[in-house]
């Protein structure tokens, strides 16, 4: 990956990264109100469609609900018309700046920070236009982008950041370019470490010194890599990563911190010993068999997992032979894990193409196959906030997400009908999502007469 990146650019993005830590939401003031009437109020917990009734939002959190819930005279009033108002959709496994650039323009001797940031806003606009509210990004360049998104400067989801993925020598996230030589030995930091896409870090020193510079930072939570990947130069699916006490080292001091670790991980080998390690969360785990879940299971370990495609328009033919084994177990992961009560969260995963990128298309059409409509909801919005808020004190959020209770942070979204029954009206946000809700401010709105 060949990046330029000069000191002044390090040094406005440590300074945006600093600035994360605090946020100020866009929208409206603590004491503006906006009434919705005539809504049917989707369940995330049961699953069921309420009958009409009216919710109230005041500033960015749920007031009240009932049919009896009157707001100010200077009240915003939506009216819905018997239309579903649902939780905002949330996806725990992106890549914003990742997703958002090819890997021509990555290669690109043209990149800087500040075009990658950029490219990357684009995209967290178009997310949100989608009914993304909330997301979490396991991995690149983020920190700018999300203090601009909190402050007001981009419009976006909330953003849960890991930060630089952390990986072994010639593990996932080494994503060195065959000229460019091990830092420890030749003392130059590769382009995609300056860059903030990933710390190569070995030894239990170096993996320490990787969380706590994330940490720093803002993380939420730990990425790191375990096993290896379709998407990556140097390693097998089927290999290894990180030996035992140094994923400990990573998980030691995550919990000092106050939050956890996920892994990528497609073996039972690499996730066995990452449950010996004490991660929380598995990414990906298309290859594991029945008694490597059933020991998730056990020790309370999530798995955030994936329906991917089994390739796309500008695949190399490398990630495309990588890939077919993932995608051949993943029809055999999905319903073994829900068989055996493995707590089970839903992410896309978007790398490298960025014109494919619709959350909602196949990849949530595609569970259909081992859920119901109002199941996949359920796991798009109560389940999913489930797994962000393993981020406990490190949230940057504080509050309820993925539900409409009393209490509860206002990312909402008006659709047109009832996805419990026709579960393609999510699949088509531009034509159905009448408004879309983040922090108490509307981000969406049809003009009145349109729907």
């Amino acid at each position: 990956m060949t990046v330029t990146v000069d000191r002044p650019a390090r040094l406005l993005v440590a300074a945006a990264c600093l600035l994360a830590v605090a946020w100020t939401a866009p929208g409206e003031t603590a004491e503006s109100e906006t009434l919705f009437r005539d809504v049917r109020v989707f369940d995330s917990k049961s699953g069921a469609l309420s009958p009409p009734t009216r919710v109230l939002v005041r500033g960015n959190l749920i007031a009240a609900l009932g049919d009896d819930v009157t707001a100010g005279a200077d009240a915003r009033v939506i009216d819905g018309r018997g239309h579903t108002l649902m939780p905002g959709l949330i996806d725990v496994h992106v890549h914003l700046t990742f997703g958002a650039l090819s890997m021509s323009e990555l290669l690109s001797p043209e990149l800087t920070p500040e075009r990658a940031e950029a490219a990357a806003a684009r995209e967290a606009e178009a997310m949100l236009l989608r009914g993304f509210t909330s997301v979490r990004d396991v991995g690149g360049p983020v920190w700018g982008l999300k203090a601009g998104i909190d402050a007001g400067r981009y419009v976006g989801p909330r953003v849960w950041p890991s930060g630089a993925t952390i990986s072994q020598t010639a593990g996932h996230g080494d994503f060195r370019l065959p000229h460019e030589r091990s830092r420890r030995f030749f003392g130059e930091p590769s382009r995609a470490e300056l860059l903030g896409a990933t710390f190569i870090a070995d030894g239990r020193a170096e993996v320490l010194t990787a969380v706590r510079e994330n940490l720093r930072f803002g993380a939420s939570q730990i990425k790191l890599m375990a096993g290896g990947g379709t998407s990556s130069a140097y390693d097998p699916v089927d290999v290894t990563q990180y030996t035992l006490d140094e994923m400990k080292a990573a998980v030691e001091a995550a919990e000092d911190w106050g939050t956890y670790v996920t892994v990528h991980a497609y073996t039972p080998r690499a996730v066995r010993r990452a449950i010996e390690a004490g991660v929380r969360v598995v990414e990906h785990g298309q290859l594991l068999d029945e008694e490597t879940l059933a020991l998730m299971v056990e020790h309370d370990v999530w798995l955030s997992a994936q329906t991917l495609r089994a390739s796309t328009p500008d695949m190399d033919r490398q990630r495309r032979v990588k890939r077919a084994p993932v995608i051949e177990g993943q029809a055999r992961v999905w319903p073994m894990a829900r068989a055996l009560g493995v707590k089970i969260a839903w992410g896309t995963d978007f790398l490298f193409e960025p014109e494919l990128n619709r959350q909602q298309n196949e990849l949530i059409l595609l569970l259909s196959e081992w859920y119901s409509p109002a199941e996949i909801l359920t796991l798009l919005t109560h389940d999913n906030a489930q797994l962000l808020a393993l981020s406990g004190a490190r949230s940057p959020y504080p509050g309820r997400l993925g539900v409409i209770e009393e209490g509860a942070l206002a990312d909402l979204l008006l659709v047109r009908g009832n996805p419990l029954e026709d579960l393609a009206l999510v699949a088509d946000p531009d034509r159905n999502f009448v408004v879309i809700m983040k922090d108490g401010a509307i981000y969406r709105k049809a003009l009145a007469g349109s729907y």
